[in-house]
């Protein structure tokens, strides 16, 4: 969700204040909020607010996270966020589809000064992790990318978090379509974040919690 919108679970003016009492985006993340908009039009909406970016800065920096992996990096303003929050030393392993996105990815991981703490790998995320190291371990991972694919993601990242790490998936609320009665018609996207919301609270190998942020951001602790 872009910068600009509205937070969906919340009052307007309450999430303009959230926004106003978080950590402001710098000009590097200012210029790719402008960039992706210019660049994508409508699918800008992709993009996580500048409130969530700060966010997740704090819960990387809280898990003291120095690996990290993020499957779906689009335009690459988590990916500033996440790096921004690892330890001296961290590397963070991004995982996605499209050349033509993480081209501006690149350009403002550059201009963040992060290149050297960044690497982009490009193919099918599930095909990318089956072919790390089978000692390659995790302290935090960031799933945003398609939902009928996020068990998947879950299931194969799972193993490869370290006890303590944490995992955060982001639109895990689909703008309050999660909680509306199941019906025929609806889109396979809901269907596959109900399963997913379901089967992460039940899972006994982990602990979790869904903060009521912008399209919701489910935050899974591995015991």
């Amino acid at each position: 969700m872009p910068d600009s919108e509205p937070d969906p679970m919340l009052r307007p003016d309450i999430s303009a204040y959230v926004a106003d009492h978080s950590a402001p985006p710098d000009d590097v993340l200012r210029r790719l909020i402008d960039t992706t908009l210019d660049a994508t039009g409508d699918r800008s909406r992709m993009q996580i607010s500048s409130d969530e970016g700060s966010l997740i800065t704090l819960l990387t920096r809280l898990v003291g996270a120095r690996n990290a992996v993020e499957i779906g990096t689009f335009t690459g303003y988590s990916s500033i966020c996440i790096a921004r929050g690892l330890a001296p030393g961290g590397h963070l392993l991004c995982l996605d589809v499209s050349k033509e996105y993480t081209d501006f990815a690149r350009q403002a991981w550059a201009e963040a000064g992060l290149e050297d703490m960044i690497e982009l790998r490009l193919g099918p995320a599930l095909d990318s992790i089956a072919k790390l190291e089978e000692t390659e371990q995790f302290d935090l991972a960031f799933i945003d990318a398609d939902k009928g694919a996020y068990f998947a993601y879950y299931e194969e990242l799972l193993p490869r978090l370290r006890p303590g790490g944490m995992m955060l998936v982001d639109n895990t609320l689909w703008s309050g379509r999660v909680v509306a009665p199941p019906t025929e018609n609806d889109d396979a996207d809901t269907v596959a974040l109900r399963r997913f919301n379901d089967d992460v609270a039940g899972d006994e190998r982990v602990e979790s919690f869904i903060l009521p942020i912008r399209d919701g951001l489910t935050m899974i602790r591995k015991t």
